[in-house]
């Protein structure tokens, strides 16, 4: 594996538990790159989607993923990034249900997976990297030096993405929520391939009851106390 002496910092977990805003957010206090590994995955199903290939059709989606034209561009506000397919802004198409639902279809492929790994190790740049998803600790990145893990219950997590579609205007039951969320969760955990799970030596978050910011600041004190570990940005 390239790069190794770059430094990493993976942030996994289920979907809704904040590692995307916590991500940007330490990544900004760092002056680091980020990844944002489940975008990828969204991008690749919304081409498929767009280009008519079926997300069954693994040799088509694997070539796909091998020439996929896209960009990750942290919002001002650091609540996202914005995603830039073949030219075109399309990051609210890529958070909507059908997305996400396509999305964790196509990664238990493992052609799929395979063609997107060593396009996400590519992310690993000077000065470093906050890389966050469901493998980024166990599979991409299993040489980092600090991994955190991030949980949430499910009704927390329901309530959240309720909270995010009703304020765009789109309507949702938070019951159904509940139950997608838990099929994929189920899904995610007992995939063949790449399984979400936390690394052995990761730290745990439970983000239920406690905002965002409150997490960025314990992970960056982690950071600075294990500075000694991931310092050598420039070596």
């Amino acid at each position: 594996m390239k790069n190794t002496h770059i430094p990493v910092v993976t942030i996994d977990g289920p979907s809704g538990v904040g590692k995307g805003t916590v991500s940007l957010r330490v990544a900004k206090q760092l002056g680091w790159h980020t990844l944002d590994s489940g975008a990828i995955y969204r991008v690749l199903a919304l081409a498929a989607l767009q280009t008519q290939i079926s997300l069954v059709d693994e040799n088509a989606l694997a070539s796909l993923a091998s020439h996929l034209d896209v960009q990750f561009v942290p919002l001002p506000d650091l609540s996202a990034t914005e995603v830039v397919l073949n030219g075109q802004e399309v990051s609210q198409e890529l958070r909507s249900e059908s997305s996400g639902m396509a999305a964790s279809q196509i990664a238990v492929l493992p052609k799929v997976r395979q063609a997107l790994l060593a396009r996400q190790r590519t992310f690993r740049q000077k000065p470093g990297l906050v890389a966050d998803g469901r493998d980024m600790g166990t599979i991409v990145f299993p040489d980092a030096p600090l991994k955190i893990f991030l949980t949430a219950s499910i009704e927390e997590r329901a309530q959240r993405r309720y909270k995010q579609l009703k304020e765009k205007g789109i309507n949702a039951k938070l019951s159904d929520l509940i139950v997608k969320i838990g099929e994929r969760d189920k899904r995610d955990r007992t995939r063949t391939i790449a399984p979400l799970s936390a690394a052995t030596e990761a730290l745990t978050i439970d983000t239920t009851k406690t905002p965002i910011e409150p997490v960025v600041v314990r992970i960056l004190s982690i950071i600075s106390e294990r500075l000694s570990v991931i310092d050598g940005t420039d070596n």
